[in-house]
């Protein structure tokens, strides 16, 4: 048996390239996977963009130096086990490379799911390393995969920047700017936000992505870039970044006179990222949603959040999949000339926003 990977060059985030490799013999306590179905979205380019920051590079790590493997999130299939707690044949929710097969050590079992307890993953954030049995997953539901892959764990970043926001009594300020307003983890931020009494919710994106944020309904206002002279300069403003635009910033933080907080998720904007330094008003603050995950643990409980997590996915899922006009519609790709194109396309910013890519590295 052998693997597939894609590799993407480290500091040339466009360049690719396939990787296939016999795989090793499994150590015992060892599983290896089928990665049937990944999502791929801007989000995943943020993994990319922010690799080295994050440590997002070091969850799989690629066998040759200056390359990277991308995580996704998706489901996969117990295709052999040397571990007594995991049987072949179980479906499996969590965090993969962009390959056709994935090995974990399992730990920590449990009726729901276990965690990966690979040497090399012991230091990073353990919310990256936890996987969820499908069949005791209250999440789960067979016929929302799709959407479970392209939305889950943006859902949950979009819940936790709500709540943070919230947490913090929105630092004064009854206008929440989020740009890169087409992405689903700004649209599913601006979902929640809406619900706040009292809020404006205006989204920044590109004029041909304009139409598109209107039909959402989520959005007060949503406005072309070129536009953002049209706002009040002297209303108290929350700007959450899931661009990562340098100028767009510098526009923002230079415009706002009254600008309360700058809040750093994302990179949709690859060629035109940059730093904080030097600009006007308050310094930006990367968004980390593992952190704020854990701040809420403490203070509910793990069920608590849990709960309120499922409750919260559910009223989303039903909003996003409901009506005539969805949305997300899933699109489906098959293997590894595919995955490099869809990837090519996501990474341009380019494509039909209504439109979420579902793949798998094989063929069959």
């Amino acid at each position: 048996m052998s693997t597939t990977t894609l590799l993407v060059r480290k500091d040339q985030l466009a360049e690719t390239r396939l990787h296939r490799a016999a795989d090793a013999p499994l150590a015992q306590g060892q599983a290896r996977l089928r990665v049937e179905s990944f999502a791929l979205t801007s989000n995943n380019i943020t993994y990319a963009a922010f690799g080295d920051a994050m440590d997002y590079w070091q969850f799989f790590p690629a066998a040759e130096a200056g390359w990277g493997v991308v995580p996704v999130w998706g489901f996969a299939t117990v295709l052999q086990s040397l571990h007594p707690g995991v049987a072949v044949g179980e479906r499996v929710w969590g965090y993969w490379p962009m390959a056709d097969h994935a090995v974990l050590q399992p730990d920590r079992l449990a009726f729901t799911g276990f965690s990966d307890a690979a040497p090399h993953r012991s230091e990073l954030h353990a919310v990256y390393n936890q996987y969820q049995r499908c069949g005791a997953d209250p999440f789960y539901r067979a016929d929302t995969e799709d959407l479970q892959a392209l939305l889950r764990p943006l859902f949950m970043t979009s819940w936790l920047i709500d709540d943070f926001l919230a947490d913090n009594a929105f630092f004064g300020a009854a206008t929440m700017l989020l740009s890169s307003a087409s992405s689903k983890t700004a649209y599913g931020s601006a979902f929640h936000l809406a619900q706040r009494p009292g809020l404006q919710v205006v989204g920044l994106t590109s004029a041909a992505n304009k139409a598109f944020c209107e039909s959402l309904g989520c959005y007060s206002h949503v406005l072309a870039y070129e536009e953002l002279d049209q706002l009040p300069a002297d209303a108290a403003t929350v700007y959450i970044d899931f661009a990562g635009n340098a100028d767009l910033r510098r526009r923002i933080h230079s415009r706002f006179a009254n600008l309360r907080y700058s809040c750093s998720v994302g990179g949709t904007h690859v060629e035109q990222l940059g730093g904080g330094k030097g600009l006007e008003g308050p310094r930006p603050v990367l968004f980390f949603a593992p952190a704020q995950a854990a701040k809420r643990i403490a203070d509910w409980g793990a069920a608590q959040l849990r709960s309120r997590l499922v409750n919260g996915w559910q009223a989303f899922l039903a909003r996003v999949a409901g009506d005539e006009t969805p949305w997300l519609v899933a699109q489906h790709h098959r293997g590894p000339a595919a995955l490099r194109a869809v990837y090519a396309q996501v990474l341009a910013g380019k494509g039909d926003p209504r439109r979420g890519h579902i793949l798998s590295l094989s063929t069959a």
